[in-house]
């Protein structure tokens, strides 16, 4: 950090890039609103840019204020946490791992690696955060976690990015549908069904892959309707709202209202991946990593 930037133009610069006024972040900060106008101005002269557009009558984000503000308050998150763990390790609690994953991962291994961390390492409180893809990169970006694990992510800057699972699609089906007592199905036969989806904000890779299957039969699937978890999405299909493609872990949810048959002709698969944050170097990461790969499928 330069020398001329200490902490406490950190906070206050976040304090007002949250409030985007003067007066309410001098109120929120317990300080008198001139010296915390200096202090903002040290800071852009320091980085030698402005942060903020001012007017009479607004405050907003300058290109490189915006940028900033991802940085600082990444740097304010990870001394929190940075303080918790030293705090930790003094109780004899040895530290924290947050740990990000999709809930379709609970189908296949994850369980398995939570049980094998924690017995391996039993003083790390291990937190558990279930989420969506988009939320878990999210997470690990702004510092609120220390590892993901995803299914289908979108290559992203900064991210280490590891396969630890590959499982294939299956088609799921009202168990009353024309099809449903076959052994295996062709995508063609799904062309003029109505789809049951998630949404692509749970992440758009995760979103496209399933739906691309159908391409090379010419068509493009019809969305009838979304929703955010495959227990819902199975039975919605079991009420009648339409068909799905979801990954074969499915099955271990499906009610005997529905049917997953495999897809035949169909090479596309879909991954459940294990990230962290390019240069991550704290053991606590470390040693959860090597857990989860080594229990790779």
């Amino acid at each position: 950090m330069d020398q001329n930037i200490e902490l406490r133009h950190l906070r206050y610069f976040v304090a007002v890039a949250e409030e985007l006024h003067f007066g309410r972040a001098a109120e929120r900060l317990h300080l008198s609103q001139p010296p915390l106008s200096q202090q903002i101005r040290n800071l852009e002269e320091s980085l030698g840019y402005p942060l903020f557009k001012r007017t009479s009558r607004s405050v907003a984000l300058t290109t490189a204020g915006d940028a900033f503000l991802l940085r600082a308050r990444r740097t304010l998150r990870n001394l929190e946490r940075d303080i918790e763990d030293t705090r930790s390790i003094g109780r004899g609690e040895v530290g924290a791992l947050n740990v990000g994953f999709v809930g379709s991962g609970m189908l296949v291994m994850l369980p398995s690696i939570f049980k094998t961390y924690r017995e391996a390492y039993p003083k790390v409180h291990l937190r558990l955060h279930e989420s969506f893809t988009s939320r878990v990169v999210e997470g690990l970006e702004n510092g609120s976690l220390d590892v993901g694990i995803l299914r289908d992510s979108d290559p992203t800057e900064g991210l280490q990015i590891k396969t630890i699972l590959t499982e294939p699609y299956v088609a799921v089906l009202p168990r009353n549908h024309r099809c449903a007592a076959q052994k295996s199905i062709s995508p063609a036969m799904l062309r003029d069904e109505p789809f049951v989806h998630y949404p692509r904000s749970a992440g758009a890779r995760a979103f496209d892959k399933p739906l691309k299957i159908f391409e090379s039969y010419g068509f493009q699937p019809r969305i009838a309707q979304e929703a955010s978890h495959w227990l819902t999405i199975l039975r919605l299909i079991g009420a009648g709202f339409g068909v799905s493609v979801a990954p074969a872990c499915v099955r271990q949810i499906a009610s005997p209202e529905v049917v997953c048959l495999p897809l035949r002709g169909v090479k596309e698969t879909s991954q459940i991946e294990l990230t962290w944050l390019v240069g991550e170097s704290r053991p606590i990461v470390e040693a959860f990593a090597q857990i989860a790969a080594g229990q790779t499928g």
